[in-house]
């Protein structure tokens, strides 16, 4: 779905960004927001905030697949991510090529950076085509800037 009440709906989902034309990325959504994004044809919901964060839904993988979506969960605690939590992250991405996607976390940081990673390293886009427009409004903490730095090599990824 394109334009029109939909892409509204989608653009009221905190932060969202449809960074490729099948990969949505947001903060977290409400409750009744995930019926706008299977609406607009995504197929799987990744999230990759920690379930004990206020914002997260307890029943989340129970409400996305009640609407047909896949659900697929990776918690990457925001103070303290790892290499290994961007090589999952990469890996599961690439298992969901040809879905469309919706990925999330709690305010679209820990999805961008992990994005910029994955696009740029996996499927080859320039750094300035796989950085997000969040970066724009996100202080890159410390912890993040040594994510950022990781390369194809240090992710285990080999362009496809």
């Amino acid at each position: 779905m394109t334009g029109g009440a939909g892409s509204r709906a989608l653009e009221s989902i905190r932060n969202y960004v449809l960074l490729t034309p099948e990969i949505g990325t947001a903060g977290q959504p409400r409750r009744d927001q995930f019926e706008h994004i299977s609406t607009a044809g995504f197929e799987t919901v990744f999230n990759i905030a920690m379930p004990e964060h206020p914002d997260s839904i307890d029943d989340e993988g129970r409400l996305v697949t009640e609407l047909g979506m896949n659900y697929l969960h990776l918690p990457v605690p925001f103070d303290n991510p790892a290499a290994d939590h961007a090589r999952q992250f990469c890996a599961l991405l690439d298992a969901q090529q040809g879905r469309r996607l919706f990925v999330h976390c709690i305010m679209n940081y820990r999805v961008s950076a992990f994005m910029y990673l994955y696009l740029k390293w996996q499927r080859g886009f320039s750094e300035q085509r796989a950085r997000s427009p969040i970066f724009d409004k996100w202080q890159v903490e410390a912890q993040w800037q040594a994510i950022l730095q990781l390369d194809a090599e240090a992710l285990h990824l080999s362009r496809n």
